[in-house]
């Protein structure tokens, strides 16, 4: 994981990851043919992970709890997104092997959203969120959050905390 957030696709090597894990590099090649699919492997794994603590969700009941646990979840796996978004640099024609890895990362991905369409729901019924608004861009906006560079510094709980009330009250204080 270290190796990818660092260096990114086109600098993961083999090599790399055969010396931070004081192993040779046949003994990766004994199970991935080439990095390609060694990292979509990983990236499913990391995505089944999430998708098993996100399960949790449910056992909060209201709305407020579950948003809570949700960006909480969101910004402990924080490096699932840009690990994610590798994918789009492994050839899907590569072998039969990456095509079918693909497809069930982007069917997890998938997965995901509808796992949290009972949050949603929960959230217009509690009237905590504004039912006209498309859920997968909540959702989005949620998820993308993690994405905001905290360049001063801010405590991970301050930061954690002041996104949660972003989200869920915006930036502008009312004053009808």
């Amino acid at each position: 994981k270290q190796i990818l957030l660092e260096y990114g696709y086109e600098g993961f090597t083999i090599s790399l990851l055969a010396a931070q894990l004081n192993i040779s590099r046949g003994a990766l090649y004994k199970y991935f043919k080439n990095k390609e699919e060694l990292i979509i492997d990983f990236m499913i794994h990391e995505m089944s992970a999430f998708l098993d603590d996100l399960k949790n969700i449910h056992h909060y009941r209201d709305f407020t709890s579950q948003f809570h646990f949700l960006i909480d979840l969101i910004f402990q796996y924080s490096h699932i997104h840009q690990i994610l978004s590798l994918s789009y640099h492994i050839p899907a024609n590569r072998n039969k092997k990456i095509k079918r890895a693909k497809e069930e990362l982007k069917s997890l991905h998938l997965h995901m959203y509808q796992s949290l369409q009972s949050f949603i729901r929960s959230g217009i019924s509690e009237k905590k969120l504004k039912s006209h608004l498309p859920p997968g861009l909540i959702l989005g906006f949620i998820f993308q959050s993690v994405e905001i560079p905290n360049h001063f510094g801010v405590p991970h709980h301050e930061w954690v905390a002041s996104m949660k009330e972003i989200i869920s009250q915006g930036i502008c204080v009312n004053s009808d």
